[in-house]
């Protein structure tokens, strides 16, 4: 009962995800020196450094970081700001046992500059999601979502700020239920047993 989290930064969800003392048994980066690295290395936690730039192609890279992934046997593997854009061969090896956590309420806002875009759009709305990964970038079948408000003098600094306190609460959350054995997908719909709650509103930001 393992999880392997890759990062390629700072690891705020890193840290949220040890701090509810779920099984972690290695972080790997693609990018040196990220600072969820150092939080790792402090908790005894082993940590590698795959960097993708060293590869000529992406199936090259993931080629050798699966087997980096793979010494530990995780039973899942957690997504936690790995900014990469995996091929569809990583996510058939890994399928039904990889997660993802999203700075926006998907399916709105795929990919980059959520918050950003979210201001623009005037959404009064935004959030994050935890997602399954597949093939198709941001599209896998949705586990837990958490919405705030977006307030009329919000920036993309304040406006990020609140959906990272909610990723902090969620991603954890969507771990546990899948360690425990409690989500079921099906038809691209996922469901908790139990009938816990997959959605958070923060209506106090």
């Amino acid at each position: 009962m393992s999880i392997v989290v890759l990062i390629s930064g700072r690891g705020s969800n890193l840290q949220a995800i040890l701090d509810a003392d779920l099984p972690v048994t290695a972080v790997i980066s693609n990018v040196a020196g990220a600072g969820g690295l150092e939080l790792a290395a402090r908790r005894g936690i082993p940590t590698r450094v795959v960097k993708h730039g060293d590869f000529q192609t992406r199936e090259a890279y993931e080629e050798v970081l699966a087997a980096e992934i793979d010494r530990f046997a995780p039973k899942l593997l957690a997504h936690a700001g790995f900014m990469r854009i995996v091929t569809a061969g990583y996510v058939a090896r890994y399928a039904g046992r990889m997660l993802n956590i999203h700075p926006s309420l998907l399916p709105s806002f795929t990919g980059l500059r959520t918050h950003e875009r979210a201001l623009a759009a005037g959404a009064k709305l935004h959030g994050c999601t935890v997602h399954f990964v597949t093939p198709e970038l941001d599209a896998g079948p949705i586990v837990i979502q958490a919405a705030v408000p977006v307030l009329a003098n919000d920036s993309v600094e304040t406006l990020s700020k609140r959906v990272l306190r909610q990723e902090h609460i969620v991603y954890p959350r969507a771990i546990r239920w899948f360690l425990e054995g409690k989500l079921v997908i099906d038809n691209g719909r996922v469901s908790v047993k139990g009938n816990d709650a997959q959605y958070l509103f923060d209506d106090k930001s």
